[in-house]
């Protein structure tokens, strides 16, 4: 017999004793030392099931963030909005368009939006520019505080966190200067950032009077970008959406519940490859289980067949490999799962991310929500820890059960 093994059988008979006073304790020292004595291929294992927790979880936690995002941005949307359509591009509408409207029973309000995206070539990002009227109703709830914030009497604007942070970087801490389309300077103070409850709704937004907006981009005071109404009855949208159709043949009419399909289809699409990764790494785990699964080594079959000459029984066996296998998965699933948060939370997840916000540049930076969804922490945990530790003790019932010279042999 080699040291080694008499070394275990000692240690084993030691155990052995401690068990019949009922301290499990032991069994789960026993256990650490049994990773230890096999560290490289533990730590290798551990690696490789941190990893793939981190995988999981960080596409996980990308999808619930912008999930939350889309759903709070698409309840800030209008009921209607109403497009001029000429040769299949959207068109500046006349404003007067709005009486008729009005007179359209159901129609509690209609407002004519002045906005458009002007190109920031320094950074490579669009801005979006939001025109209101300091004694219009707002037809975003975000937009009320920030008409009572903005100057009307001069040239300003209230800017998101997104486009203050692109404009500080361009040496742009007071004031910016918009270019119009004969070529001139528009020069408009920064007066204050605003947040709305959706980051992707504020986040690379500017909004200032309408006068100003129509004066950067050349629209005149008879036309408006579009103009967006609000239905009293929801489940009369529907029927004013195809009124308005009827009286404007030549206009897109777009509901929010059509926005809502049309976001919904993007994410779906974007989701094919989320699903493809998290294909590939549950590939790549059911594979270490395999391997598990498989059979023991030689040594690990022998030492079960050691246990159980110093008198263990199959359930002690069992009771011990369980501890081996616990231990592991939720270390390698704390560590995972730790990893994730700070990349997705702290680092913006990079590389991940731009599968579902896509790689353009013309957009300002977006920070992802924190969402915490027990939900998703409890599907990762059953998708990984309880088949690891069944792949576990699988293979060691089944030389458990077997006679102890068998085993040995």
């Amino acid at each position: 017999m080699t040291p080694h093994l008499e070394s275990t059988l000692l240690q084993h008979t030691y155990i052995r004793q401690m068990m019949q006073n009922k301290i499990n304790f032991y069994i789960v020292e026993y256990a650490i030392n049994s990773l230890l004595r096999q560290k490289y291929k533990t730590i290798f294992i551990s690696i490789v099931f941190s990893m793939l927790v981190f995988l999981l979880s960080s596409l996980f936690f990308i999808t619930n963030s912008i999930k939350y995002e889309l759903k709070q941005t698409l309840e800030a949307l209008p009921d209607i909005t109403v497009q001029k359509i000429k040769g299949g591009r959207h068109y500046d509408i006349d404003v007067s368009t709005i009486d008729e409207i009005l007179d359209i029973h159901g129609v509690s309000g209609a407002v004519a939006r002045v906005w458009g995206y002007y190109y920031f070539e320094n950074a490579g990002v669009n801005f979006s520019l939001v025109g209101i009227d300091e004694y219009e109703e707002q037809y975003k709830k975000s937009f009320v505080d920030v008409a009572a914030n903005l100057d009307f009497t001069k040239p300003s604007m209230i800017v998101g966190e997104g486009v203050k942070i692109v404009m500080d970087k361009n040496y742009y801490k007071d004031y910016f200067n918009f270019i119009k389309p004969d070529g001139t300077l528009k020069r408009v103070d920064i007066a204050a950032t605003f947040k709305a409850q959706s980051e992707l709704e504020s986040n690379d937004v500017i909004v200032m009077s309408k006068e100003n907006v129509r004066e950067i981009f050349d629209i005149s005071a008879q036309k408006a970008t579009d103009i967006v109404v609000r239905v009293a009855n929801f489940n009369e949208v529907a029927t004013v959406a195809s009124k308005i159709k009827l009286l404007y043949p030549d206009t897109r009419v777009i509901t929010k519940d059509d926005l809502k399909i049309s976001y919904q289809n993007i994410f779906d699409y974007k989701s094919g490859i989320f699903l493809a990764l998290f294909s590939v790494s549950l590939f790549t785990f059911f594979i270490i289980i395999y391997d598990r699964v498989s059979g023991l080594s030689s040594e690990q079959k022998r030492e079960i067949g050691i246990l159980k000459a110093v008198g263990w029984r199959v359930d002690d066996v069992l009771k011990e490999k369980f501890y081996e296998g616990f231990i592991v998965s939720i270390f390698s699933y704390l560590v995972g799962i730790t990893l994730s948060f700070a990349f997705v939370y702290i680092f913006k997840a990079p590389l991940l991310q731009n599968i579902f916000l896509g790689y353009s540049q013309l957009k300002t930076s977006f920070n992802l929500p924190f969402v915490f969804d027990m939900q998703t922490l409890a599907l990762i945990f059953f998708l990984s820890v309880p088949i690891y530790i069944a792949a576990i003790i699988i293979p060691s019932w089944r030389s458990a059960t077997l006679e102890a010279d068998e085993v040995i042999r």
